[in-house]
Parts: C-alpha cells; structure tokens; sequence
C-alpha cells in the first residue's frame, strides 16, 4: 500500500493551498463587477481549519466599493475567527495581481503572519507575504492611548 505524503509549506499543505486557489477562483465569479468588469476572489484559511470566502462588491458610488480580500476577512470575523493562515486572491491579470493598500493594512491588522497565494485562471501562481507586500505597516501600537491636549481658542470679547 502506497502511503502519500503531503509536502507542507509555511501555512499549511500543499493540498490545503490548491484547494484554497481553487475556492477563490470560485468566488471570483461571483463577484459584482458591473462597471470594471474586474473580478476577484479571495479564500481564506483560519487557524481552525475553516475557509471562508469573498468577492469583490462593486457600486456606482466607487469609494463604497469593497475588496475580496476585506469581505472573506469581515466574514471569519463575524464567524468568530480571529487566527489565520493563508489567503488565496484570484484575479484575472497576468501576472496575478496583489492587493489594494487597503486591503492589505486590513491584512496586516487581522493576520501579520499571514501567508498570501496569488493567482490566476490562467494557472499561474505566485507565493508571498503580508509582510513582504506592506513592509512598512501602521499598525495600533503606533497609536497613543490618550489623544492630545487640544488647545482651546480664546474668544474674542
């Protein structure tokens, strides 16, 4: 009897990875994309074991547009989930694209260790890093815990 070994990566199997792009390949069609035509997909593996998944959101008014990335986050969030793994984005850009900015602090908020998958339908893959994509993070240690003296205007009497 053959035993089957699964080659582990830094977030989880190999196994775990290919079905994580598969499931944002999946979400990406289900995205609302009726004025880009832009379309992305995003999976994402808690600590748990659980995958949760995400579309982009588009609207009329652009800046209420939300990402894929953000909506599989908010989505183990509200879950309960606070631990994660890996995120796998699907885009349909050759090479795959990475995150916005936003979508990366939010990352970076919710999952510092977190490992990214970027790909494509075309088959392509690419292997990164919340940290390596936002080296720089603001993160909540940089703010202070007391807001600062405000000075009061004198009035004019």
């Amino acid at each position: 009897m053959a035993r089957r070994t699964t080659r582990r990566t830094r977030g989880g199997t190999r196994d775990q990875e290919a079905a994580l792009v598969r499931r944002a390949l999946e979400a990406s069609a289900r995205a609302y994309a009726p004025y880009s035509g832009y379309h992305v997909g995003a999976a994402l593996l808690a600590a748990d074991g659980q995958v949760f998944t995400g579309c982009n959101v588009e609207n009329a008014s652009y800046p209420l547009c939300i990402c894929a990335e953000r909506v599989a986050l908010g989505t183990a969030v509200a879950a309960g989930q606070s631990a994660f793994k890996v995120m796998a984005v699907a885009t349909g850009s050759s090479p795959p694209a990475t995150p916005c900015g936003a979508c990366r602090q939010v990352m970076h908020e919710l999952g510092p260790g977190l490992k990214v998958l970027l790909c494509n339908h075309a088959g392509e893959l690419r292997r990164t890093t919340v940290r390596a994509l936002l080296p720089a993070a603001f993160s909540g240690g940089q703010l202070t815990r007391r807001p600062p003296a405000v000075r009061r205007r004198r009035s004019a009497s």
